[in-house]
């Protein structure tokens, strides 16, 4: 009687081998994963070193974000440095259609800082923030942001100096976005100030792959969708936040990295401001808090990023903390002694 190659002995021996070909090759797979994981930990790291140089410091044209004016002590403190020339205050929230819900009594902070601090510019800091790729569907579609523009730029009429945009998560290459700024442009007119937040850049290029399969969302933007988008700009800021890094070493290279593909993508750029994030919030109003993500860091890594970097002299740098209102004592002493001096 024959017996069934695959109830038999035999047949055993062959499943056997190759659940064992699988395995071998899985674990060789989630292997070489790991030596890459630990060999981008590494040189992350390892970007996070060195010494700065003297010039990689404060410019006089560094800048803050505002959520709140209720309390206006540590946003005092942060202006009396006299290096802060720009504040992003939350000024509204832009919905999906493109209309925009103010938020009440900003009127409030604009005459306290008309009286108190003349010299600094107030942007109206508007913002989208929703869940989800833009891959698919345009963030904004041209109904959408044909009715935004004439709205942003009624806002920033309302006693602002010009408008900073937050919209996110956007998409590499949607087309919507470097239309919109574009259209922003034209309702504003020249004088009033347009600042852009940008996403991160990757750090690779292609690296933004894997973060959108992983999260399902856009977190990095290559270079030159960075500079598509910002064409328009006055002035651009890469956030600080949501570095997401495992280690305070990993994200000291990863903001030294940004710092370094963000001046490399706008070098040629005439008549641009270009600020990085600092960490200085609280909660998770504003954004996620990671544990290894801290004012002092940041301001160390811009520093070294900005060495590496040698921006030209026609492109203005600065930091911008990430709120002011929300900053605590740790966190200005880091912008003070990390960024303002003393120098050697």
């Amino acid at each position: 009687m024959r017996t069934d190659a695959g109830h038999g002995p035999g047949g055993a021996r062959a499943g056997g081998a190759g659940v064992k070909w699988f395995l071998t090759r899985l674990l060789a797979g989630i292997a070489a994963i790991l030596v890459l994981v630990v060999a981008a930990g590494a040189l992350l790291s390892f970007q996070f070193s060195g010494t700065p140089s003297d010039r990689a410091a404060s410019q006089d044209a560094d800048a803050a974000w505002v959520g709140s004016w209720e309390d206006t002590d540590t946003l005092a403190d942060l202006l009396d440095t006299g290096s802060v020339n720009t504040l992003y205050v939350y000024a509204g929230d832009v919905s999906a259609d493109g209309t925009v819900e103010r938020v009440p009594d900003t009127e409030a902070l604009l005459s306290w800082l008309d009286s108190t601090y003349p010299e600094v510019r107030p942007l109206a800091w508007l913002r989208h923030v929703e869940s989800g790729s833009s891959l698919l569907r345009d963030r904004f579609p041209t109904e959408a942001r044909e009715a935004l523009a004439p709205e942003v730029a009624e806002v920033a009429a309302d006693g602002f100096a010009g408008v900073h945009l937050e919209i996110r998560p956007v998409t590499v290459n949607d087309p919507s976005i470097p239309t919109l700024v574009s259209l922003v442009r034209e309702e504003l007119g020249e004088d009033p100030v347009l600042s852009i937040q940008a996403h991160h850049v990757e750090l690779l290029p292609g690296g933004r792959v894997a973060s959108f399969v992983t999260d399902g969302e856009e977190k990095y933007w290559s270079k030159g969708y960075l500079d598509q988008v910002t064409e328009h700009a006055d002035e651009v800021v890469l956030p600080g936040v949501d570095a997401n890094m495992p280690t305070e070493g990993m994200y000291g290279g990863f903001m030294v990295r940004q710092v370094t593909e963000a001046v490399a993508a706008l070098r040629s750029r005439e008549d641009l401001t270009l600020r990085f994030g600092v960490p200085a919030y609280s909660g998770a109003e504003w954004g996620p808090d990671h544990e290894n993500e801290d004012a002092l860091t940041a301001i160390a890594a811009i520093r070294l990023g900005l060495s590496k970097a040698e921006p030209a002299e026609e492109l203005t740098t600065g930091v911008a903390l990430y709120l002011a209102d929300e900053a605590e004592k740790g966190d200005l002493d880091a912008y003070r002694t990390g960024w303002l001096g003393p120098i050697p």
